[in-house]
């Protein structure tokens, strides 16, 4: 509960120095970059190479992909029944699909299952959100997209330079190696910004904008992710017996607010801004109510 304050206490912090005058308007993309430049890769140094390699980690693997497909299929249903606008399926279908399991994600592993789960967290979020959102999302804009079409070049490029990417490679080539007490201080001093950072700058940037219009597809894509998606993963583990921490850590991502930088790219790509704000605004919001939910069914 403790750590739930905090993290709570940092996003309350970043909406009130959203207030003043004195901090401008790329606050938010000036830390976020600073999360993911330094801060992530200093954590995934640290913990990737404390995994033990069995058939647990495989669940974290996996799970985002499933949950990517059962949530595409049913948006993509729900659109043609309810005869949405292209841009609605085309926000729905980047965003819904992909969960902010990293800067969202981590901070609240943390806040519930404690150090133990971040490394399942990341391969969650490295080998799954964060590939899906290279791979599948680069799909998504170019078929629903205004702006330049992806190429393969172009995506691979994107992964291969991403430096939390980079990071899993070298934790994962150097798990045999001990780094020197300097490095691991250095290390420490990083990862301990990543939740301080990442949330302040969430909450900097958090808003609120509802429209009519966005209702229902809002709605919908939310329902699927808080609440349906979730609940899909963990029917799916206990159903096969899956009750280890890297099963809980997998259902608990499986139920995180839609991406952040998701919503960047269909802002970019010209689909919906309004909806797709609101989706990462209200969504964020709920997911403080659902996520202390679904831990108590863990």
């Amino acid at each position: 509960m403790e750590n739930f304050i905090l993290t709570v206490s940092f996003l309350l912090m970043g909406m009130g120095l959203r207030r003043l005058p004195s901090f401008p308007k790329e606050t938010a993309q000036v830390l976020n970059l600073f999360a993911i430049t330094l801060s992530l890769p200093a954590l995934i140094l640290l913990k990737v190479p404390q995994l033990a390699f069995s058939g647990d980690i495989l669940v974290p693997v996996i799970m985002p992909w499933g949950m990517l497909a059962a949530s595409a299929l049913m948006i993509i249903a729900l659109g043609k029944f309810l005869r949405w606008e292209k841009e609605s399926v085309g926000v729905l279908l980047l965003l819904i699909p992909l969960g902010n399991t990293s800067f969202f994600g981590i901070p609240m592993v943390r806040a519930f299952f404690g150090d133990e789960g971040i490394p399942y967290a990341l391969l969650y979020d490295q080998l799954g959100s964060f590939l899906a959102l290279a791979t599948y999302g680069a799909v998504v804009l170019a078929l629903y997209g205004s702006g330049s079409k992806p190429t393969p070049a172009s995506v691979l490029t994107r992964v291969a330079s991403f430096p939390p990417f980079i990071a899993l490679i070298v934790a994962l080539a150097s798990r045999s190696l001990t780094f020197p007490p300097p490095l691991l201080a250095l290390l420490n001093a990083l990862s301990g910004t990543l939740v301080p950072v990442v949330m302040v700058a969430v909450g900097f940037q958090l808003t609120l904008r509802l429209s009519p219009e966005t209702l229902k597809p809002l709605g919908a894509g939310l329902s699927i992710k808080l609440v349906v998606a979730p609940l899909i993963a963990l029917l799916f583990c206990r159903i096969l017996g899956l009750d280890t921490l890297a099963a809980r850590v997998a259902v608990f991502e499986a139920g995180m607010p839609p991406m952040v930088s998701a919503g960047a790219l269909a802002i970019m790509a010209g689909l919906s801004p309004k909806l797709t704000a609101a989706l990462i605004g209200l969504g964020i919001i709920l997911s403080f109510i659902t996520l202390p939910l679904l831990s108590r069914l863990l």
